[in-house]
């Protein structure tokens, strides 16, 4: 059967969706989300890509139980001598043996199936016992869980592989990672249990789940007292009915004696290899086993996919929550610095005093009293004397404004460090590190923003006075001394000021308001000062949006909207796939 190779593309594409999903925040749902996105992808790499890329390779039979059922001597039994030692301590059971028949060698020694796991090659060491020709001489190292040992024979038919799993109880959380990996890869489930222990949560958890998957599987009942196979038989047929596997085979094997080789009598497991010499034997058998598991396993995770696409959403809608709490507290730090730039509350304290030395301000107030009219004149001739620096002005202003910028943003990471803190989707990032603190330079990123922004104003000037009138005037005052004038006007407000500060701040700010003007002309000025408050505000904004993006940064890996719909739109269509493959 030829490969499909436009279900093959959509898988893919859907693992790739599923690898990249982190679903990072910590809400109801999520973990299980993540280990369902986590076995998915596993499910993919091991069994489904690999299915559909060779639908005519050989099935694979995982052998898979309860610690101490006896499945390796249920494998040893099947194939007719000891391949897996049996015990308390299975070292190879650990580290999984796949056998197969020589012509199926292709098939299964290169990364087809089970990708993650590093083959082995087996050879026979000893008479009764083989191991990794890799380690003769040696038992194979009972820790190792990332590989198996690929073991040639010819005991096994073709067209079935069978691969001994590690127990599915065991007491190592690795072991019992690789047995579930083991199982989920497998065409055809071989489940060993005991007469004892058949009613076990352990085996019918993972017993529901091949319900669920409608995997093809046999549960080979083993160690049954004599007299009373029927009976047991019985009553676990009965249980599987009600659990949904009311097709699976059953095989009985007789508690007997075994021999000096630890081996059962052929005759105890004659039934299951007839079984499976038929399915063998049979391609149409092996292709309906094949399908019908496919089929399962893709409605399985379009299911999975479905679950994880609400999941998705579900993180969208608290990445969005957790962003706009941080958009809406830098928001206000920028009205809030914009606010305060230009309400006059700068025009005080050091920034009011340097500006009054500047301009000197009894000569400027006799200007205004005497007339307006004749100011023009006169700022030509004040500024022929000896004002102080305009260089002390603007290091009030740069003093200032720096105090601004960083305070207003210090409050806005405090506010969303605490907004983050209190909503359960924000706790686990908020608790990763100390958002409420500024990040480590800001400090001198807004003192270097606040410099450049002084250097804008001069780039401003020296456009606008581009024509040799307008320059022969700055070169009475100064650029430096008119773009100090600039600064003052786009902080001339008083609305935040009372009483005397007011008087003071407002006749400052017409100070400098009609050195503009004499300059420049009224109808300038106005765009001088629109272009300085948005150079401003820019300026502001980069600075703010540093800060802003240590929260946002930690939502990067969240799904958006667009993640879920289309994980919701490769389920729809691997459970198309699904249906086609069962049909």
């Amino acid at each position: 059967m030829p490969a499909d190779m436009e279900a093959i593309s959509l898988l893919t594409d859907a693992r790739a969706d599923l690898a990249g999903s982190k679903l990072p925040l910590e809400i109801a749902g999520a973990a299980l989300a993540r280990e369902h996105a986590r076995s998915a992808v596993e499910q993919l790499d091991d069994y489904i890509l690999p299915r559909y890329r060779s639908l005519d390779a050989p099935l694979l039979a995982v052998v898979g139980g309860s610690t101490g059922a006896g499945k390796s001597t249920l494998v040893n039994a099947i194939v007719g001598h000891p391949v897996t030692r049996a015990g308390a301590i299975r070292p190879t059971t650990r580290q999984p043996i796949l056998l197969h028949h020589e012509l199926d060698r292709a098939w299964l020694e290169n990364d087809r199936i089970l990708p993650g796991l590093r083959r082995i090659t087996g050879s026979v060491v000893g008479e009764d016992q083989r191991i990794p020709a890799s380690q003769a001489g040696a038992i194979p190292d009972a820790s190792v869980t990332d590989s198996i040992i690929l073991l040639q024979d010819d005991a096994v038919p073709r067209g079935i592989a069978i691969l001994d799993a590690p127990d599915v109880d065991s007491i190592s959380d690795e072991n019992r990672r690789l047995a579930g990996q083991l199982l989920a890869a497998a065409d055809l489930w071989i489940f060993v249990t005991t007469a004892n222990r058949y009613a076990d949560a352990v085996p019918w958890k993972l017993l529901a789940e091949a319900a669920e998957r409608n995997v093809t599987v046999a549960v080979v009942l083993d160690r049954v007292p004599l007299g009373v196979e029927d009976e047991v038989a019985n009553d676990l047929r009965g249980m599987l009915q009600r659990g949904g596997l009311g097709e699976t085979e059953i095989f009985v094997v007789p508690e007997l004696d075994l021999d000096e080789l630890d081996m059962l009598p052929a005759i105890a497991v004659a039934p299951l290899k007839a079984w499976l010499a038929t399915l063998a034997a049979n391609s149409d058998s092996r292709a309906a086993v094949a399908r019908q598991t496919l089929a399962g396993v893709l409605a399985q995770l379009a299911d999975r996919g479905d679950s994880i696409a609400i999941a998705m959403g579900e993180q969208d809608a608290n990445g969005k929550r957790l962003a706009g709490y941080a958009e809406e507290a830098f928001a206000q730090a920028h009205d809030g610095i914009l606010a305060t730039v230009q309400d006059g509350t700068l025009l005080r304290g050091e920034v009011l005093a340097r500006w009054q030395d500047f301009v000197g301000t009894g000569e400027f107030f006799r200007s205004l009293e005497t007339g307006i009219g004749r100011l023009r004149d006169r700022i030509g001739a004040f500024f022929t004397g000896k004002p102080k620096p305009a260089t002390h002005v603007e290091a009030a202003i740069e003093s200032g404004l720096h105090a601004v910028v960083v305070d207003q943003a210090a409050k806005a990471s405090e506010a969303t460090e605490e907004r983050w803190r209190a909503d359960p989707a924000g706790q686990a990032l908020a608790g990763a590190t100390d958002l409420g603190t500024l990040s480590d330079g800001f400090s001198d990123r807004v003192a270097t923003h606040v410099r450049a922004w002084q250097g804008d104003l001069m780039d401003i000037i020296r456009t606008e006075g581009a024509n040799k009138r307008m320059t022969a005037r700055m070169v009475s005052f100064g650029v430096n001394g008119v773009a100090v004038a600039l600064m003052v006007v786009v902080f001339a407000s008083t609305a935040g000021l009372t009483g005397l500060e007011v008087g003071i701040a407002g006749g400052s700010a017409v100070v400098g308001q009609k050195l503009l003007e004499a300059i420049f002309g009224e109808d300038a000025v106005r765009r001088l000062t629109k272009r300085a408050k948005d150079s401003l505000a820019i300026r502001c904004n980069d600075l703010l949006e540093m800060e802003k993006n240590r929260f946002l940064d930690l939502l990067a890996t969240v799904p958006t909207e667009q993640d879920a719909n289309r994980m919701k739109q490769e389920s729809a269509a691997i459970r198309r796939l699904a249906r086609e493959q069962g049909a």
